[in-house]
């Protein structure tokens, strides 16, 4: 497993593999495949944490607030019209940039070959920083 190059933002957009670029990153809505169905490149070392769902949540929750916002001022529709509006364009904003954004962080890890920090000694059980 090497560097495929960089990473670029449609790589991460649509979930292609970091080592042949067939969109097989994902299994799911937002699930991370075992490994790429067209080359076998492993992804179980995928691991972004839950980061980009907070962030993006509240970024998304206030971008969503403020259009709602808007539309009541200027259009003032029904009740009924702003959830039917407002819910599944909430829900799909979140998934779909979800997607991307993990998709960007793994892609930005495996690009870099990052892995979990080990500490290191000086081969007699000590820490070097003291």
């Amino acid at each position: 497993s090497g560097s495929a190059g960089p990473v670029t933002v449609r790589a991460a957009l649509f979930g292609h593999c970091p080592e042949c670029g067939a969109p097989t990153l994902f299994s799911g809505p937002v699930q991370f495949a075992e490994r790429c169905r067209a080359c076998g490149a492993d992804f179980s070392r995928a691991n972004v944490g839950d980061g980009p769902a907070a962030f993006l949540t509240l970024i998304i929750g206030a971008v969503i607030i403020g259009l709602a916002m808007l539309v009541e001022v200027y259009v003032h529709p029904p009740f009924w019209l702003h959830a039917l509006l407002w819910v599944p364009l909430t829900f799909a904003a979140v998934i779909y940039g979800l997607r991307a954004a993990k998709g960007w962080l793994f892609l930005t890890e495996w690009q870099r070959q990052a892995h979990e920090g080990r500490l290191v000694t000086d081969g007699h059980g000590d820490d070097p920083a003291g």
